[in-house]
């Protein structure tokens, strides 16, 4: 009978042990300020992917009438000099500024940590090569870098992206070299090879997701850089094409009016303010649920 208890207890025990993903999730579920920030991100998010549902006003439709209209009960938000929607064109426009940040960031995550891991696991005149090309592309400022490739590209959603990309590679390269460079010594990467691991599973299966945590934070916090980055391209004509409801567009179009009309700039900037301090205060609580010094 008591050996029954201790054999419940035990499995009870192995049935309460939580991963480190589900600590992680624990741990910034605690932080109301990263709770604050997700929701407000899921909100912008859902309120974009919902758009034609919130408005009943299409964003490219043209209103003579309702030039540079104030807010009213119909526009609460006011009219640009076309007579559109400003709610309408913000909100469609969060498709195109999310999806830039977010995917730029994504684009740069992936080829970083490529990079970073195939750096850091061979090293010698592999490192060597990688760390040059890195000095290369650190040599220009990022927003430069993206500004003379969009330059080159020309205007569009993918060439932005692209523009957006190859700026945040270098960082999250550097980061995960110097986290494998002192990991790849570790026992338990000596038993995978001795078991006859491949060795791409080796990198990507044993050394990548335990070297991983502080790129996933740089790469979060780096999101709301990236949509400021493509709002500032978008404003200088380098973004998404001209007349596309963007936050960066609208700022751009609206920055004649500045005296005339002032909200044609305070809400795409308001909208463009708020979304990355929300993805910042998710960046921060993330970083600080994956602080090994937390770990109990």
């Amino acid at each position: 009978m008591a050996k029954t208890m201790t054999n419940a207890a035990g499995a009870q025990q192995v049935y309460k042990k939580e991963s480190q993903f589900q600590q992680v999730l624990k741990r910034l579920s605690q932080n109301k300020f990263s709770m604050v920030g997700l929701a407000i991100v899921i909100l912008i998010i859902l309120a974009s992917i919902f758009a034609p549902f919130l408005t009943p006003y299409n964003p490219d439709a043209f209103d003579a009438m309702n030039s540079f209209a104030g807010s009213s009960a119909a526009h609460p938000l006011g009219c640009d000099k076309f007579g559109r929607d400003l709610l309408t064109r913000l909100l469609y426009g969060g498709r195109y500024s999310l999806a830039l940040g977010f995917l730029a960031a994504a684009a740069s995550a992936v080829i970083g940590l490529i990079l970073g891991t195939v750096a850091g696991y061979f090293g010698g005149w592999v490192d060597n090569l990688v760390m040059r090309f890195l000095d290369v592309l650190q040599a220009i400022p990022g927003m430069l870098l993206s500004i003379c490739i969009a330059t080159a590209l020309g205007n569009g959603f993918g060439n932005t992206i692209v523009a957006l990309s190859i700026g945040g590679v270098a960082g999250i390269t550097r980061m995960l070299r110097a986290r494998i460079l002192s990991e790849r010594k570790c026992e338990y990467l000596e038993a995978a090879a001795s078991i006859n691991c491949s060795t791409n599973r080796i990198m990507f299966k044993h050394l990548l997701p335990n070297t991983v945590s502080p790129v996933i934070v740089n790469i979060t916090m780096g999101i709301g850089a990236t949509i400021m980055q493509a709002a500032g391209l978008s404003y200088i004509g380098l973004g998404v094409p001209v007349g596309t409801p963007e936050w960066g567009a609208m700022l751009s179009d609206g920055r004649a009016y500045i005296q005339s009309a002032p909200h044609l700039l305070l809400w795409p900037g308001l909208f463009i303010a708020i979304t990355v301090l929300a993805v910042n205060m998710v960046g921060d609580g993330l970083r600080d649920a994956m602080d090994p010094r937390l770990k109990k």
